[in-house]
């Protein structure tokens, strides 16, 4: 009998995976790091119920680490399938995957150096080895193609407007269809496309509930960020942003220019201090096609004349440059500088001149930024702005709700910068939003399982689409097998 088991992102946001079983192969959809609580945390440290030689291929609908981040631990268990994503998932992948075996190994080293472990020797998750072995499995696929997998199953990727490559995963087997809905993007939000809308209606769905209980702030057309950029320059302090590496980083940095543009803040130094980050800001102008219609370039190559081949080779390289410039302008303030090496970062930490710093991770929980926040933290001049979804239990939380310290590195960094959120740059649909994706649908699913949020939001959403659609809901427990009828 074919079945779901929810193996992640059950009445938590973190760590999606989901094993389907059709008697005859197993596939995991999604391989999600869990993240925050320590009780959650711990679980990336548990066996699955199924030994990763017995999963037979992985589908990943995008490239956020608590879809995709525990991929190289799998591999390390002995999972040696197929993984089948979009080609902008892979692309994101190979930054995504490295850089988090890298950050488990230093995490590990640190632990080991200054004691702060409960176990000796502390020991990594996986090693960056472990996830260049996992990038080598990933199977790109095109959106809105239906792609054979194992056995009776086929997925088709659809376009999720979350992050670059972010898709549904709509999976048929045994004349079912079963929609795993990822993450859901917002509508009318630069950089990223909407998400599409679907008609056809899913024996099976599954849909996400980040923010199923309340609605984003409005669009200020960037009116806060600018009000804490000014009032912080004012100050003449500096504004930490802990950004999301891939996808919060380009719309802030869109917002950032824009603004400047407009004379509505100060042209100030903007530092970007993510080598992942930096590298995935590449990935979005090498696929600039994918993104919203305001970010492409205009269309406006001439055909050249004919001439020499040396000449027209020297033309045809102008032009790419040029169309590259283009692409990358759109991710580019005035004053805007990356930071690649350890030193580089470590001398802009111990600089005090007034300025943006975006780096990551985006809720605080390990990253170059923690080095700027123990360095900002103390000082009343600065600013730390979240501008994320920050789950129970990470540092980024802890912020937002008012802690006067944190601990960072093992030891305790006072809080009396001020801390600020903005929530309208979330990635993730509010309630509202959900509601007008799953509008879209011709009737009801069988079944409607609530997924990839805390215990509030899912019940909120499951009340409200009951009530607005009648549709039967369900809210899986961690490890629940639900059958496929």
């Amino acid at each position: 009998m074919r079945s779901i088991t929810f193996l992640g992102a059950s009445r938590t946001v973190t760590g999606s995976k989901y094993l389907l079983d059709t008697g005859s192969a197993k596939v995991l959809v999604d391989a999600g790091l869990f993240q925050g609580l320590k009780e959650l945390r711990e679980r990336n440290w548990q066996d699955l119920p199924i030994k990763a030689s017995e999963i037979d291929a992985i589908i990943l609908t995008h490239a956020h680490l608590d879809h995709c981040g525990y991929l190289p631990r799998l591999v390390k268990q002995g999972f040696r399938g197929r993984v089948f994503c979009t080609a902008g998932t892979q692309d994101l992948c190979r930054i995504v995957l490295p850089d988090s075996g890298r950050i488990h190994e230093e995490d590990a080293e640190n632990a080991n150096r200054h004691g702060y472990s409960k176990h000796t020797p502390a020991l990594p998750l996986y090693g960056e080895a472990d996830a260049f072995r996992a990038v080598s499995l990933l199977q790109p696929c095109g959106y809105d193609r239906p792609m054979p997998v194992v056995g009776d199953i086929e997925v088709e990727f659809i376009n999720a407007g979350h992050l670059l490559g972010s898709s549904y995963a709509r999976v048929k087997t045994g004349g079912q269809t079963i929609l795993f809905g990822g993450d859901l993007g917002r509508f009318g939000r630069p950089v990223l496309p909407d998400p599409t809308m679907l008609t056809d209606t899913p024996d099976y769905l599954l849909v996400e509930s980040t923010y199923g209980d309340r609605l984003h702030e409005a669009d200020d057309d960037g009116s806060a960020l600018a009000g804490v950029i000014n009032d912080t320059a004012r100050r003449g302090g500096r504004v930490i942003i802990p950004a999301f590496a891939i996808g919060r980083v380009e719309e802030l940095i869109y917002w950032l220019r824009r603004l400047e543009e407009e004379g509505r803040i100060p042209v100030l130094p903007v530092f970007l201090d993510s080598p992942m980050a930096i590298d995935a800001l590449a990935r979005y102008s090498q696929r600039v096609q994918e993104l919203d219609p305001d970010m492409q370039p205009e269309a406006h190559d001439e055909k050249a004349p004919h001439g020499p081949a040396d000449r027209q080779n020297s033309r045809d390289e102008r032009r790419r440059h040029a169309r590259h410039e283009r692409q990358v302008a759109a991710f580019a303030t005035e004053r805007f500088s990356t930071i690649g090496t350890a030193m580089e970062s470590r001398q802009l930490t111990q600089s005090k001149m007034p300025a943006i710093i975006i780096s990551a991770s985006g809720m605080a929980t390990g990253g170059r930024v923690l080095h700027h926040l123990t360095a900002a933290l103390p000082d009343t001049r600065n600013t730390v702005l979240l501008v994320g979804y920050q789950a129970v239990g990470t540092r980024g939380r802890q912020l937002m709700d008012g802690a006067k310290a944190v601990k960072i590195h093992g030891q305790s960094v006072p809080v009396n910068a001020h801390v600020e959120s903005i929530g309208s740059m979330s990635a993730h649909a509010d309630s509202s939003e959900i509601m007008r994706w799953l509008g879209g649908f011709s009737g009801a699913p069988k079944h409607t399982f609530i997924v990839h949020g805390e215990p509030a939001s899912m019940e909120a959403l499951s009340g409200t689409i009951q009530k607005s659609l009648g549709w039967t809901t369900k809210m899986p427990e961690h490890l629940e097998r639900v059958p496929l009828n």
